[in-house]
């Protein structure tokens, strides 16, 4: 454990309170302005990168309570967070979300998700699916799924277009994973595969989603709010027409790149 971490599970975490067998953990970060979503930095301000990534934040908790009462999913959540589950940010969506809080402990992504996992097992759960806040319009089908292929599977995926992966999920810690991989490259998904070959996992794999990481991503999101039918919560979809009114002058190439259905255009 890193020194001067605390790690902090809810006590309601024990067996004999806990009221399914499977967890979901969210891993997540609080907005701190130039702490989060720095690719996107400029032209975002950080400020506003930190609020975006505050609505995405809120956005994978709302889904996934929708999700686990529509398909009535026998899913725990948990929210695990940086820098610490003592921010207050945290405290809030403990009190108003309903989500048990634990620290991310460990040097790289790597290891904090390896510590996240063996927390979860350790407390007596089965299964255990772990994602991020990077895609705020996730389907609700996504965590239905994943349980259904982990009863079969030593591991689900997620794959993301930009090469690493949106969810994973695991029946049993698994560290091997998690070791020498190089985040935050495109070569994640892929190096993740092979390790879980070499072990013998049998790999489910989900639909690939897009993770909003660049500014491309960001204008692809864009587009997404401007369609008829979108997914994305009222308060992410006002936070993105008002980035892109920004945008419009700040990134003048961006009203080339824009499909139809966007309003990032000419006035």
């Amino acid at each position: 454990m890193e020194k001067g971490k605390t790690e902090r599970v809810s006590p309601h975490a024990s067996a004999s309170h806990r009221a399914s067998d499977s967890a979901l953990i969210i891993f997540a970060k609080a907005p701190i302005a130039g702490q989060v979503k720095t690719r996107l930095c400029p032209p975002l301000t950080p400020d506003e990168a930190a609020s975006l990534h505050g609505s995405f934040v809120l956005d994978v908790l709302e889904r996934s309570k929708t999700a686990i009462a529509k398909h009535r999913l026998p899913l725990e959540r948990y929210l695990a967070c940086a820098p610490s589950a003592r921010h207050v940010f945290f405290q809030i969506l403990e009190e108003r979300h309903g989500v048990k809080l634990l620290d991310q402990v460990g040097e790289d992504l790597g290891a904090r998700m390896t510590r996240a996992f063996s927390t979860i097992f350790s407390s007596g759960y089965k299964n255990a699916l772990l994602v991020g806040t990077d895609v705020p319009s996730l389907p609700l089908d996504t965590y239905r799924d994943a349980l259904a292929l982990l009863a079969d599977h030593d591991l689900v995926l997620g794959p993301a277009c930009d090469g690493g992966y949106y969810l994973i999920g695991l029946k049993r810690p698994a560290p091997e994973l998690f070791a020498h991989i190089p985040w935050s490259t495109g070569r994640v998904f892929e190096l993740t595969r092979l390790k879980a070959d070499g072990l013998g996992f049998k790999t489910g794999l989900l639909p690939v989603q897009r993770d909003i990481d660049t500014i491309d991503d960001l204008l692809a999101l864009i587009e997404e709010a401007g369609k008829a039918v979108s997914f994305l919560s009222p308060r992410t979809t006002g936070a993105l027409r008002l980035i892109e009114d920004r945008l419009r002058s700040r990134l003048p190439e961006a009203q080339g790149r824009a499909s139809p259905g966007s309003r990032v255009n000419p006035p």
